[in-house]
């Protein structure tokens, strides 16, 4: 009978192919009346379905509120969050079974005749039925409180029966039409075929070249839709232009309306709070690092689960069985899943590859990287155990997943392979050097196919960028596209941008800061300043690649030129201690050390050393007073993705004065182009900026700073999450109409087939 449709058509016999048309309505009438009891048994375990599955729902979203009211023994708080759920239309009531099997806390309809003796109670969520008051009820037990008690939730499923009858009524409803229209229906199918297939055309090119997603239907004109696709650039405007100013409430926006419903999974080796043992119990240390800096409140705006390395003394300590605990301490709005290593895994993996080879590889410092096969076996471990975490702990099979940084080069493939519907957004904090550097890396082709299976792969700067296509146009086989830069690789694409990372605005650590003068009284008392002293600081870790010990010589250079500041000049070095089992890194401590020493006998006097080497971890509120209290910073990177120190100096200074000396190697210089630029390796050139700092006019230091401000402010690093977020946006509904498209021409496919 189709083919003879198909001959109908061709012919444009209208009356052959109304008669068969009438036979073939007819044959689709049967159906319904055949399909109509299925169709309603189906419907009402689809509902049952349904109840299971919101039921489950409400467990998830109250779990962890009802087990905390509960061992606080808070009952009239525990009775008004189960009230709260009862208030759902399919909920009848909602009560709570303790260990001994009594119900507690019944809502308002309970039944009389319900008891917990009446109900499946497992190790497991379990579900049974109960008839009462006339009532079909579905009863959901879910255990809590580590099974010592059970959540009961009553369900109501006379709307399924209701559903069945209406369904009853529409098959009889569709086949009364069905009857009455067939002879119209048959006449006029052939001018409603062409008109529908002529609108629906220019739909579809209308919608793809909108950015809309593409109508069902357009499968004959796949081509043409895969041409228009390949027109969306993702760096066109978009939903930036719409927002004046990025803030965590932007992001929030984004993350409810563009990215409704969406999963964001954080992955990086340093955890935003470490928990620690000490005398008065266990602290909570915020961490000196910049990428814990810029990613901490964005978490905060748009929640989701971080996962890190679980590095303090006290973490195993404070975690739940799943190894999770809710941050921030005082007011938590994400997840922190901590993935536990040994302390030989730590050596290889972090000390080992991922330091002394890929961080010493990537910052041209002048220290040669070390590549041992044990630490690249340990790194390719670690980078499973993360994936592995990533796996558990997505709850879909499309969430955005933000990789971060030189420790999970291998981690953007692995997740590729296992869950292929993730947008994986993979940020690398550090420089990306030229080709012929990272060619001395043994398993750069592994490094690079494994970063490749990013959806998005940023960097800081465009000139990184530029130096890892070359690095993959030089060593991995693949369709580089230069126009959009893009790389495909296997049929994946992913896209290389640069994202210039910022700092939060306003920063957290400004929010208790006593005006400027009150800062810089207390910050001279305690070094013992005289007013008239002028004060630099800087503020790094022990890091060969920071430039503390050149920025030392540039001081020595400075005052041996301009001795007349002798007295009335201090250099205030804040260094942490970082990886101190590396050698390189207890070498550039202890030459810090020495230097310091150095100078101090070479200008100082008794009672004043022009140098302050500070080595202990400040916390973020004295890094501000102490910017707050300078008259200039000096970032003298010898090598630096960005570097933000720099914007939070800029950030301190909301009076409009001091001078950022920066280096021309941190990013930074990149965007803070109205700072003093530096080579860090010119002793004299930096003592010179330093004197010329000093004597910068006032009006001359506000005009800078408020240009730079300016720019941190609008670029902040809600800005740099937003970019990332939405540019995910963009490729995710790309990849929908492309899905779309392959699903159609499919559907076509097989209609042409059936016809045949």
């Amino acid at each position: 009978m189709l083919k003879k449709l198909r001959q109908a058509w061709a012919s444009q016999d209208v009356k052959t192919f109304a008669g068969y048309g009438a036979v073939a309505l007819v044959f689709v009438t049967l159906i319904i009346l055949a399909a109509s009891p299925f169709a309603t048994s189906f419907m009402q375990q689809w509902s049952r379905a349904d109840v299971e599955t919101r039921s489950k729902l409400v467990l998830n979203v109250t779990r962890d509120n009802l087990e905390t009211l509960l061992s606080q023994d808070n009952s009239s708080a525990v009775k008004a969050l189960l009230e709260r759920i009862a208030e759902d239309e399919k909920v009848l009531a909602v009560g709570y079974c303790d260990e001994r099997g009594n119900l507690r806390y019944p809502t308002k309809l309970m039944p009389a005749i319900f008891s917990c003796e009446k109900v499946a109670r497992s190790d497991t969520d379990s579900f049974s039925s109960f008839h009462a008051d006339g009532h079909d009820l579905l009863i959901g037990a879910f255990p809590v409180l580590s099974g010592r008690g059970h959540l009961v939730i009553l369900n109501d499923l006379g709307f399924a029966k209701q559903r069945g009858a209406e369904i009853r009524r529409y098959f009889l409803a569709i086949l009364a039409i069905i009857l009455l229209a067939t002879i119209i229906v048959a006449t006029f199918v052939a001018v409603s075929f062409i008109r529908r297939w002529t609108l629906q055309i220019r739909h579809t090119l209308v919608s793809a070249r909108s950015g809309q997603t593409v109508p069902a239907g357009s499968g004959p004109f796949e081509h043409e839709v895969r041409q228009l696709i390949r027109q969306l650039d993702l760096n066109r405007p978009g939903m930036e232009e719409d927002r004046t100013v990025w803030d965590a409430s932007a992001v929030r926006r984004l993350m409810e309306t563009d990215l409704a419903g969406t999963e964001v999974i954080v992955v990086s080796n340093r955890e935003p709070y470490i928990h620690n043992r000490t005398a008065a119990g266990v602290d909570i240390q915020l961490p000196a690092s910049g990428l814990v800096s810029a990613l901490e409140p964005v978490m905060r705006a748009c929640g989701g689960t971080w996962i890190a390395h679980g590095s303090g003394n006290a973490d195993r300590d404070v975690v739940d069985a799943n190894d999770h605990i809710a941050v921030p301490p005082d007011t938590p709005t994400y997840t922190l899943r901590r993935v536990w290593l040994s302390d030989e895994e730590q050596d290889e993996y972090y000390y080992g590859l991922a330091n002394e080879g890929l961080w010493a590889l990537c910052h041209i410092a002048f220290v040669r990287p070390t590549f041992r096969e044990s630490d690249w076996q340990t790194y390719k471990r670690i980078n499973e155990r993360f994936a592995d975490a990533i796996i558990k702990e997505a709850k879909t099979t499309t969430p955005i997943v933000l990789v971060q940084d030189y420790h999970f080069a291998l981690l953007p493939r692995m997740i590729r392979n296992r869950l292929p519907g993730a947008t994986v957004i993979t940020f690398w904090h550090i420089p990306w050097p030229n080709a012929e550097t990272f060619s001395i890396c043994p398993w750069k082709e592994e490094i690079v196919q494994g970063m490749l299976g990013s959806s998005i792969l940023g960097f800081h700067t465009q000139f990184h960028c530029n130096n890892f296509l070359e690095t993959v146009d030089r060593f991995v086989e693949s369709r580089i596209d230069r126009e959009h830069a893009s790389v495909t690789l296997g049929g994946h694409e992913t896209l290389v941008r640069p994202y210039p990372i910022s700092i939060e605005w306003p920063p957290a650590a400004m929010a208790h800061q006593k005006p400027v003068p009150e800062c810089r009284a207390a910050v001279f008392a305690r070094l013992g300043l005289s007013p008239e002293c002028k004060l630099a600081v800087g503020v790094e870790r022990f890091d060969y690649t920071k430039g503390i010990v050149d920025r030392m010589r540039a001081v020595d250079s400075f005052l041996t030129e301009h001795p007349e500041w002798k007295g009335r000049f201090v250099f205030y070095q804040a260094a942490a201690p970082t990886r101190s089992k590396l050698t390189s890194y207890r070498a550039v401590q202890e030459e810090a050390l020495a230097e310091a020493a150095a100078v101090n006998a070479k200008h100082g006097s008794e009672g004043y050393n022009p140098i302050v080497l500070a080595v202990r971890h400040h916390e973020p509120h004295e890094v501000f007073e102490l910017f707050r209290a300078a008259d200039l910073c000096i970032v003298s990177s010898l090598h630096d993705g960005m570097n933000l120190v720099a914007k939070e100096f800029v950030a301190a200074r909301d009076d409009g004065q001091g001078v950022l000396v920066l280096s021309s190697f941190a990013g930074a210089s990149r965007e803070l182009s109205e700072a003093l630029i530096v080579n860090p390796y010119d002793a004299n050139g930096m003592g010179a900026t330093i004197e010329r700092a000093l004597s910068m006019p006032p009006a001359d230091q506000g005009e800078r700073m408020h240009l730079m401000r300016d720019l941190v402010r609008a670029r902040n690093v809600y800005r740099w999450a937003g970019q990332m977020l939405l540019d995910a946006n963009r490729l995710r509904k790309k990849q929908r109409i492309l899905d779309l498209t392959e699903q159609e021409q499919k559907a076509h496919r097989w209609n042409m087939f059936s016809l045949t």
